[in-house]
């Protein structure tokens, strides 16, 4: 095996093994064999590619095109020509299956089903991985900094893993690494052998001595490995937050320390309101008479950086015993009654925050869980999450009256300057409107209710889940424009106008009320997810709001006391699907509420109606698709095609003329040398045409008839370059068709099969096309099967024939006629024999 080949296997080996810390993501973990196979095929058209010698980004391109290939006939042939060529359909799909994909890793927990969206990213992740360390590795060869995309992967896994065998994903990957650097750097290893093992007890072609490398490499190898497993112990720890499962420093036995980091829980929210079924997540069953009111809270997001709201970092302490404190600002003289709530989890719902009503006063659960005081809200720890849990809470249902509120002081500074803080960049359109609702309000309370009012009922908006959520700073601009959107967009606008009229304000994520049941329960599905804002007022607390209509209900306190309020019933229920079937047909999933005011909804089985336009497939279509499988069914033909092509031109120039013959006796050795070349008899374009038959005689083990006729050809050959008068000589098609056969019965049933399928010769039409583009001017003449290759010109610049220079230029002149006689054009110089059979060159 080649140097460069070991390269490459190791490449495959080093990006597998750094896969393998995906394993742990998924189930069942069937995929990685997929990628390991489509990875072998990717890099073994690398190999073939470099051993052509294609160049090196052509190489790369070559690669990408087969992985394109490869993932389009695994995922993807349904829809693309002849269930292997990508089309705009394929690319759609692609498109289509990733969101799915991306959908489906912020849904589920560890280890996620293997959906066909997570196969594609997981093993499309892996080939473009794998191609980069090829690339660098190999086809440059710098195997240093190809341990940068298997860092990427390796951080990748590691950053979402539960942590349970870190360290031997971490092993693997570092083996795998190592061992590239190994085969790739054997004589930059030796270097490094007087500090780690010692001078070599011998040069590298004494016996012993080119082993000194690799047992240096080793202890190399095993040095660096110990010390990364190790330095961690005596550096500070980073505690990892929600991404880290295992709760690094939060466990039950650090006294109470540690915190947790932002993470963005709406990741899946729109999605989990667009679910063709709605699957129920809860079950819950309330001591509270007004379970409409009963929205279960996830977490609180609080830090605004002008594109999304997020949570933030913060402390958390070991669940308190018995009753929790009193929710920050909430004072003695507002009315309120604890109560019971019992809540049972689906066994697939895994949620690293637990779902309580707000604001708790305590909770019995089992598992490990921690307490985080600001936004009173309980986090897994050590990879604790909600899948088929049961829980009591027990919570306050604060119940402030209009006028508390509106008589409440000034929050706290601190408080007042953290909640209301807003970022540069975001638009000046946020508070000028915020401004113009609550124009002629006097107090906190009065903007609160105007802002609510406005986009729940006087602004004109429309609630649609399935709007473009859109991002960047100009997200709630664009949202108060169109007046379209769900609950991420109305909480988000309500929450950021409220901070421009300096009311403390944060967002709450969670559950609005579900479905009740004749059981007494309610049931809370995924259409159930909802977003909300909460106002800060001095003396009542965090209080809620609702400002996204059909969503929810309405607090009681900001419902004016009025007949005349135009406000909805504070009691309405959420948008939730009625346990009692309807006698109206229900509208459709995917069709939403713009569609069916412009257009109204297409039908639920758009492939099976029949086309409208036209009396059939166009004729430019048929014609597309049959030059395409044409296409298809050629181009895996096209050397074998290409060198029988060749083989019947030179073959058959025959002529009568002086160049007539000339050109045939030329094109006959061609025709013999590529047929030697084909069944892995390299030229050498050192020899002269006697010593290259003499060489094809010997590596081919021809008999004594195909033996002559090769050294007949050779002859003639000669003749036609060097002689003043060549004889002619007769019957060479008929020598070189014997010297095809003795060579054929020499070479093994995998060589001939190899030689008929993929001649190792047509090469040389990468050759011409390279020799086109590198000339001066822009081209090479038209390159016919006998052209030669690039090496032409070069050998041709620099002479070096057995002929002298005047039977050179002789020899030029007489078979640039001859060919021309022939009407095969193409550069020939003297000293063509050898340019042709250039040795760097050639594969073999």
């Amino acid at each position: 095996m080649s140097g460069r080949l070991r390269l490459t296997v190791a490449s495959w080996a080093a990006t597998l093994l750094a896969a393998c810390a995906l394993l742990p993501l998924v189930e069942p973990p069937s995929w990685i064999v997929q990628a390991a196979f489509l990875l072998a095929v990717q890099s073994g058209v690398g190999a073939l590619a470099r051993r052509v010698p294609l160049a090196r980004p052509l190489t790369v391109a070559v690669q990408a095109l087969v992985a394109l290939l490869l993932l389009t006939l695994v995922f993807a042939r349904e829809h693309a020509f002849a269930g292997l060529l990508p089309g705009p359909d394929a690319f759609r799909f692609f498109a289509g299956l990733l969101d799915q994909g991306g959908t489906d890793v912020g849904r589920y927990a560890i280890p996620a089903p293997l959906s066909e969206g997570i196969r594609l990213m997981l093993i499309g992740g892996v080939l473009v991985i794998g191609l980069l360390v090829d690339a660098l590795a190999v086809t440059f060869r710098s195997a240093a900094p190809a341990g940068l995309p298997l860092l990427a992967l390796y951080s990748v896994a590691a950053g979402l893993s539960d942590g349970g065998a870190d360290w031997l994903w971490f092993l693997l990957a570092a083996a795998g690494y190592l061992t590239l650097l190994l085969v790739e750097g054997r004589d930059r290893l030796s270097q490094w052998g007087r500090v780690f093992g010692g001078a070599s007890q011998g040069s590298p072609g004494e016996p012993g001595g080119a082993r000194a490398p690799v047992r240096t490499g080793r202890r190399i190898g095993v040095l660096a490995v110990g010390i990364a497993l190790v330095a961690p112990l005596a550096l500070p720890t980073m505690n990892g937050g929600l991404l880290d499962p295992a709760g690094s420093g939060v466990g039950p036995g650090s006294g109470g320390g540690g915190t947790i980091s932002a993470v963005n829980p709406l990741v899946s929210l729109r999605d989990s309101l667009n679910v063709n079924e709605d699957r129920q997540v809860l079950s819950v069953r309330s001591e509270s008479e007004n379970v409409s009111d009963l929205y279960l809270r996830i977490v609180s997001l609080d830090d605004f950086d002008g594109t999304t709201w997020k949570p933030s970092k913060r402390s958390i302490t070991t669940v308190p015993d018995g009753a929790f404190p009193t929710p920050a600002g909430l004072g003695p003289d507002i009315e309120r009654e604890e109560i019971g709530t019992t809540i049972s989890t689906a066994d697939w719902y895994g949620q690293d925050w637990l779902p309580m009503p707000y604001p708790p006063s305590g909770v019995d659960i089992r598992g490990n869980w921690r307490y985080e005081p600001v936004g009173m809200t309980l986090v897994g720890d050590h990879g604790q999450d909600t899948r088929g849990l049961t829980y009591q809470v027990r919570s306050l249902d604060v119940r402030p009256t209009p006028e508390q509120l509106a008589d409440a002081p000034a929050p706290p500074a601190a408080l007042e300057r953290d909640y209301t803080e807003l970022p540069d960049s975001l638009p000046a359109v946020v508070s000028r409107t915020a401004r113009e609702v609550t124009e002629g309000a006097t107090n906190a309370y009065d903007r609160a209710v105007m802002l609510q009012e406005y986009f729940a009922l006087s602004g004109g908006f429309e609630y649609d889940t399935e709007v473009d959520v859109g991002s960047g700073s100009e997200a709630i601009a664009r949202f108060l424009r169109d007046k379209e959107g769900f609950c991420v967009h109305f909480s988000f606008a309500m929450a950021s106008m409220a901070r421009s009229l300096d009311i403390p304000a944060r967002v709450a994520v969670g559950f609005a009320p579900g479905t009740p049941q004749a059981n007494g329960t309610v049931a809370v599905g995924l259409r159930d997810a909802h977003a909300w804002p909460e106002l800060y007022f001095e003396g009542v607390g965090w209080t809620r709001f609702e400002p996204t209509p059909t969503r929810g209900s309405v607090p009681a306190y900001t419902v004016p006391d009025t007949p005349e309020s135009t406000l909805p019933d504070p009691a309405r229920p959420s948008e939730a699907e009625s346990s009692e079937p309807s006698a109206a047909p229900s509208e459709s999933e995917g069709c939403s509420v713009r569609q069916q005011r412009l257009d109204g909804c297409a039908s639920e089985a758009p492939l099976a109606t029949l086309p409208t336009g036209g009396d059939g497939p166009k004729w430019y279509a048929v014609l597309a698709w049959a030059l395409g499988g044409l296409a298809v069914l050629v181009l895996p033909l096209a050397p074998m095609l290409w060198r029988l092509r060749a083989r019947s031109v030179r073959l058959g120039a025959h002529g009568r003329s002086e160049a007539g013959t000339a050109a045939h006796t030329l094109a006959v050795w061609d025709e013999l040398t590529d047929t030697a070349w084909d069944v892995g008899i390299s030229p050498d374009e050192s020899l002269t045409p006697r010593k290259a038959a003499a060489r094809i005689v010997r590596l081919g083990r021809l008999d004594p008839d195909a033996a002559a006729s090769v050294h007949r050809v050779a002859d003639a050959v000669e003749q036609v370059l060097y002689a003043p008068r060549p004889r002619p000589t007769a019957g060479l098609t008929d020598d070189v068709r014997r010297v095809a056969a003795g060579l054929s019965s020499g070479a093994g049933r995998g060589m001939r099969l190899r030689a008929l399928l993929l001649p190792r010769s047509t090469v040389r039409v990468v050759w011409a096309v390279s020799a086109r583009w590198g000339a001066p001017g822009g081209g090479a003449g038209r390159a016919g099967p006998g052209a030669a290759g690039p090496a032409g010109p070069r050998a041709a610049r620099g002479g070096g024939g057995p002929a002298p220079p005047r039977a050179a230029g002789v020899a030029q002149a007489r078979v640039a006629q001859a060919l021309a006689a022939a009407g095969v054009t193409g550069r020939v110089r003297a000293g063509r024999l050898r340019a042709r059979s250039r040795p760097g060159r050639c594969p073999g």
